[in-house]
């Protein structure tokens, strides 16, 4: 029988355990979360005249915890409305609902016999069948499952998620001695359909594999910066964006984390590893120890390896931790000659090459780091896991690199990476020589869009499970490109429909994307049947070229301008009035033009993790490439009889004005960025692209028919003129905003109210356009503007519009 999962029980409210109920609460499931109850009042309730025995009381830890939870930021929860379906309680009066649910998760404090303790009351109430697992970041599976009952070790095993559980994609599965496999390949199947994670099934090993993985690479830098005498700057200046990994690299991932976390995680690999050749790194250098005696553990003391010092004037900076002293001091800007030779590299993994041959301080460290852990790595093959793949997918998904162990060495050169080992005295396992030996040179090679890896057992290549599901663009992108230019690449995705992937940096838009866009619908209305506009960049695309808006408007070029600008409306036009349906698949930043192209397609299949806003405000110019006329467009269609209309332009006015942006693709369904009924949202941005092309060929084989533009769209002339007017005047008045920015926004009202007509109109969208270009092109003659554009343009920022 097909399992589904309607309800869940988390069991412990924690960080952890709230953090999971919210994201289950994401994905539309009914959670309990339960937790334990207080065993004394506190003052308020004192005051208040409670009891132990009053329900506020007894659900106080459970409700203050996800009340916690829910004030965070990030925030835990996709849109505050999913919070609803939590319900809570405590593990005395509501233990009996786990009878109730489809899975039951234990999120309790880190020890065996607490851990035990529960499973003896939900085993009690607990029906035959259901799921039981525990979230546990390295408690042995085995030893939580041991006198329980035959039921219960059928349907149990370790579910770990890391955290926070919205955000970081990792999801170890990990068996227990009698766990089924049918449990297995539900979970693994469940966490990346449903919840949107990478499943990895790990073996029953200390702190299994991301944390096995990662606790040694974060222990070896410990080690090693004392080595090489790398102050904290420049450890985290060579451990991040560089190599792919968080802005926070190292020494501030560990503050953020807490350093009393990592301490817990690392003794008790220390204990449970005696015979890891790298037993002795997981001990905690001399200076480490120190900071933890001291209790600087990071953000939650208020210090760690960097702490915020207030100044005289009031005002405050952020010193760093000096490894040697153990002092404060004002923080040093990392140099290094190695990294200005990748500037010009922007794809990471061929920066790797060059990392490893640098002939300073930085290419030693390089190669030190890499050594160590890409041997490490090679060495817990079988031990935490027979596929290497699942490495590389638990340091990805758990630990935000870019590339996992494997990838890196691939990138170096399997080889080159033996070389440097022997040169830093590191011994890889047995079974890489043996891979070399037999004429395979690579951990990975792609075989018919197909990723496939090196099996240790089989020595062989086989294919990685799952890929059915996906469409991954770097395997396909060189034999399925049917056209190219320096911004965009167009791939043939089969079935009739293509894909328009932004390739310009940061995935602006400039001519050259706009071309390609362009040249895709063309082709795509000759030959094909549909239209994906995808990419696989951090960023879906963070706004348009500033340096071509900026150069036009200093050299006064407003003819080149208005013509640029009218481009982008044309090619945004396109994209809603072609004769093939178009899918845009947003994620992570869409901003101004990204936003805008989206706001034109056919239909929005978004990443659940989808920041998306107009916020040319940002720069001093309204939303030029026709999201001005969206906006408008779209507040006309939600006018109803006997509605305030003009409160509905205002709202979408206001949304452009203040610059709103979601926080994620849900809370775009309330700026009217994505339509309810039309739109839909992808929690796995992995099925994102597949997804988005399944609907682009539904749409065609259901028989697309070409739009025709809208020449009824409702406005307000001097009706909302007049009020925005009004309302700009008394946000000056009240120095909310400055005469520069009025002005900003009495551009867009006029646009929005259609202009200066005397009474309620119907007009064209290509009347709203040629307001909103004019608009644009007036804003771009201020010198505030300029400023701005300058300012954006000297931190390397595109403009985003």
């Amino acid at each position: 029988m097909k399992r589904r999962i309607n309800k869940v029980a988390i069991i412990g409210s924690g960080i952890m355990g709230s953090g999971i109920a919210c994201h289950f609460a994401n994905i539309g499931v009914e959670v309990l979360l339960l937790d334990i109850v207080p065993r004394e009042l506190n003052e308020k309730e004192k005051k208040q005249g409670l009891s132990l025995e009053d329900k506020q009381v007894r659900n106080r830890i459970v409700n203050s915890a996800l009340q916690d939870a829910l004030r965070s930021k990030p925030s835990p929860i996709y849109h505050k409305d999913f919070a609803n379906r939590i319900k809570t309680g405590n593990l005395e009066d509501d233990i009996s609902k786990v009878s109730e649910v489809d899975w039951i998760m234990e999120v309790v404090v880190e020890r065996l016999d607490i851990k035990k303790q529960v499973f003896d009351n939900l085993e009690k109430y607990r029906k035959p069948g259901t799921l039981i697992t525990s979230n546990t970041s390295g408690i042995p599976i085995q030893q939580m499952s041991e006198g329980r009952s035959e039921d219960f070790q059928k349907h149990f095993c370790g579910t770990h998620f890391f955290n926070p559980p919205r955000y970081l994609r990792l999801f170890e599965i990990i068996p227990g001695p009698k766990t089924s496999p049918e449990v297995l390949e539900f979970l693994n199947e469940y966490g990346e359909k449903f919840l949107g994670k990478k499943s990895v099934v790990a073996k029953d090993t200390p702190a299994f594999i991301g944390n096995r993985i990662g606790t040694y690479s974060i222990m070896s830098l410990f080690h090693m910066v004392r080595e090489l005498d790398l102050t904290v700057e420049e450890v985290d200046k060579l451990t991040g964006p560089v190599i792919g990994r968080q802005k926070s690299a190292t020494f501030r991932t560990v503050d953020l984390v807490g350093l009393d976390t990592l301490n817990h995680v690392a003794e008790g690999l220390h204990k449970g590893v005696p015979t890891d050749e790298e037993h002795d790194l997981f001990a905690m250098p001399d200076y480490i120890g120190t900071m933890v005696e001291n209790e600087w553990f990071g953000s939650k003391s208020g210090q760690g390896f960097y702490k915020k010092i207030k100044k005289d004037d009031g005002s405050s900076e952020i010193h760093s931790l000096d490894l040697k002293t153990l002092e404060y001091r004002p923080q040093k800007k990392a140099n290094f000659a190695t990294l200005e030779l990748t500037k010009t590299i922007d794809k990471v993994e061929e920066r790797f090459k060059v990392l490893v041959n640098g002939k300073d301080k930085a290419g030693e460290f390089y190669r030190k780091n890499f050594a160590a852990i890409l041997a490490y790595s090679s060495n817990r093959i079988p031990e935490i896991t027979e596929e290497l793949y699942k490495i590389d997918d638990a340091m990805k998904a758990g630990y935000g690199w870019e590339h996992g162990p494997f990838q890196i060495w691939d990138a170096i050169g399997v080889e080159k990476g033996l070389e440097i080992m022997k040169a830093e005295g590191r011994k890889p396992a047995t079974w890489v020589n043996e891979m070399l030996e037999k004429g395979n040179t690579s951990f990975y090679k792609v075989k018919d869009g197909n990723t496939w890896f090196y099996d240790i057992n089989a020595k062989e290549y086989k294919k990685i499970p799952g890929q059915d599901a996906f469409i991954i663009l770097d395997n396909i992108r060189e034999f399925k490109k049917i056209f190219s230019n320096s911004g965009v690449v167009v791939e043939d995705l089969g079935d009739g429909i293509l894909n328009v992937e932004f390739r310009s940096k940061m995935n602006s838009i400039g001519g050259d994307v706009l071309d390609g866009l362009n040249k895709a619908i063309d082709l795509a209305e000759k030959e094909y049947q549909g239209l994906v506009v995808a990419n696989t960049g951090k960023n879906f695309s963070v706004g348009a070229n500033i340096g071509m808006i900026f150069m036009m408007a200093v050299e006064q070029e407003y003819d080149e301008l208005n013509m640029a600008i009218k481009y982008f409306q044309d090619t945004m036009m396109r994209m809603r009035y072609s004769s093939i349906p178009t899918v845009a698949a947003p994620h992570a930043m869409t901003l101004g033009g990204g936003c805008e192209l989206s706001l034109h397609a056919d239909k929005v299949v978004a990443a659940a993790e989808t920041y998306i806003g107009l916020v040319e405000f940002g720069v001093g110019v309204i939303p030029g490439g026709g999201g001005s006329k969206e906006m408008t467009l779209r507040a006309a269609e939600t006018f109803q009889k006997d509605d305030v209309e003009l409160n509905r332009l205002r709202e979408h006015f206001l949304t452009i004005g203040m610059a709103k942006v979601s926080t994620s693709a849900y809370e775009a369904y309330d700026l009217n960025i994505l339509q309810k009924g039309k739109d839909i949202v992808v929690i796995n941005p992995d099925r994102q692209l597949a997804i988005a092309k399944q609907h682009a060929l539904l749409m065609a084989e259901n028989g697309y028919t070409k739009p025709i533009m809208k020449t009824d769209i409702k406005v307000l002339g001097r009706q909302a003129l007049g009020a925005f007017y009004v309302g700009t005047d008394q946000m000056v008045a009240g120095k909310y905003i400055s005469e520069h920015d009025k002005k900003i926004a009495n551009k867009l009202a006029y646009v929005m109210a259609g202009g200066d007509l005397s009474e309620n109109s119907y007009v064209s969208e290509q009347y709203l356009l040629d307001l909103e270009r004019e608009a644009f092109l007036s804003l771009t003659g201020e010198r505030k503007t300029l400023e701005r554009l300058q300012h954006m343009l000297q931190k390397g920022k595109p403009l985003r519009n």
